[in-house]
């Protein structure tokens, strides 16, 4: 099949040494080390506290990252120098600037501030995890001197090499700690997504009926990061919905959330009564309530995923959602893709979701997992991977993956007439791809599967978020 770089020596590699040696990669492969300056004129942290602090914002950092002030009134003037729309919030959600346009400006007034350390975002969804923090610190004297390997050199215009020492001791220190927890089996959190969910009971016609309750859970994102998700039966991903074409299906919802719910089975063919959208199609699900969807499915495959539509803008990112399937998206078996013949008993020896999410409490993550507790992927060559990308998100991701190309089979559940190779595949948000990862003997070793918007898998302290990795290992090594 093609192959996406050279062909190197990489004899006798077993997974489980395959996974200790993951830092080769994880520190040399993504290579996503950037060094950022700080904007013209605002090379200082410090300003009088009655003068407004000049910040800049750009795709996605706030400049300076520190910022210090005397107790009393304070005000940012703000600069939108991105070509996104961002804002300024304290992190508390207390107080929060306009949104702003790229090119445009604004304020926000803080009010009269204590000493103290206060948090600054961008509450954009999803523009604080990819790196729109900073911290302002008000105390007498206001302008103390700034960490400034914490501030990643926002607070020099040019940085010394004793700032690039820090910045680089912190990385790498940073990358080292994540490597040992990723090489444990994905972090070793407490909780897995993605349980493929067998019928609750069914009926004497057959009907198969799944019973989900959406409530609010403690959930481990990342080793000792335990944050308060919306979940379906207590995991995120919820439960894996696997049915089969012309199954009659009832999914019964029990309401354990605060607030009122429903559910829209996304890219599944349901009749406009079982739509999930409240009050269009169905009335609100008040909190203790149960609600009943019942269908019967098409006539063929389709893949899909189960959400809250009501109330889905915190829903959703905060983890209520699922993975709904019917039936197997056909394969090219026997077909000729560019100029590779594949096999004519094509079969699947791994199906994977792969659900991507950016924003909430869950984050940036694979899975309901950030690095570096997401999951490495085993595979030895020969074998045949069938993942799923489902983007629950509120950004595009580019995903890709390392010397190992992706066959494109499917987009939306709709298989392709003409699938095609990629190592890097854009999915924007409610999208869904299928594609098939196929090593071979030439694929032994440890590869970076990640999201290559750079600041979605890496930050000041490292690697983090939507990073996880492909390691195939030597079937003719046994296990150390």
């Amino acid at each position: 099949m093609p192959t996406n770089g050279s062909t190197e020596d990489r004899s006798a590699l077993a997974l489980v040494a395959t996974l200790i040696a993951v830092g080769a990669f994880l520190l040399s492969a993504l290579g996503l080390v950037v060094v950022s300056t700080k904007d013209a004129g605002t090379s200082s942290a410090t300003t009088a506290a009655a003068a407004p602090i000049p910040v800049t914002l750009t795709e996605f950092k706030i400049t300076p990252a520190a910022l210090s002030a005397k107790p009393g009134d304070v005000t940012l003037a703000i600069t939108n120098n991105g070509t996104m729309v961002h804002n300024v919030a304290l992190a508390d959600g207390s107080k929060k600037s306009a949104d702003i346009q790229p090119g445009k400006t604004g304020t926000l007034d803080l009010g009269t501030l204590a000493a103290g350390t206060y948090n600054l975002i961008c509450a954009i969804p999803g523009h604080a995890d990819s790196g729109m923090k900073a911290t302002l610190v008000v105390a007498e004297g206001g302008g103390a001197a700034v960490d400034t390997a914490m501030a990643g050199m926002e607070a020099s215009a040019n940085p010394t090499p004793e700032e690039y020492k820090a910045m680089d001791t912190k990385m790498k220190a940073g990358m080292e700690a994540g490597l040992a927890a990723f090489t444990k089996a994905g972090g070793s959190t407490k909780g897995v997504g993605n349980v493929k969910m067998p019928p609750s009971s069914v009926e004497a016609d057959g009907t198969k009926v799944f019973n989900i309750e959406a409530s609010i859970v403690d959930w481990e994102v990342s080793p000792g990061k335990v944050v308060k998700a919306w979940a379906y039966n207590g995991m995120v991903p919820g439960p894996w919905i696997r049915t089969e074409p012309n199954d009659k299906v009832k999914i019964v919802l029990k309401n354990s959330l605060p607030v009122s719910t429903d559910m829209h089975t996304h890219g599944i063919s349901t009749p406009f009564d079982m739509d999930g959208i409240a009050p269009l199609t169905q009335p609100y699900i008040d909190p203790g309530q149960t609600f009943t969807y019942s269908w019967t499915n098409p006539n063929t495959y389709q893949l899909g995923m189960y959400h809250a539509h009501m109330n889905g803008a915190v829903a959703v990112p905060n983890g209520l959602f699922a993975v709904f399937q019917i039936g197997d998206i056909p394969l090219p078996a026997g077909r000729t893709i560019s100029g590779y013949k594949m096999p004519a008993d094509l079969k699947v020896t791994q199906e994977l979701p792969l659900v991507l999410n950016d924003a909430g409490t869950i984050g940036l993550s694979i899975n309901g997992k950030e690095y570096p507790g997401t999951t490495p992927i085993g595979a030895k060559p020969g074998d045949v991977i069938l993942a799923h990308y489902y983007n629950e998100g509120l950004l595009n991701h580019p995903m890709h993956l390392h010397h190992v190309l992706q066959l494109v089979v499917a987009k939306d559940g709709v298989a392709l007439d003409q699938p095609y190779y990629a190592d890097t595949i854009l999915i924007g948000p409610g999208e869904r791809y299928s594609v098939l990862v196929m090593p071979t003997a030439d694929d032994i070793g440890v590869w970076a599967w990640h999201c290559h918007i750079l600041s979605h898998a890496e930050n000041a302290d490292g690697l983090f978020g939507m990073v996880t990795a492909l390691a195939v290992s030597d079937p003719n090594k046994p296990a150390a």
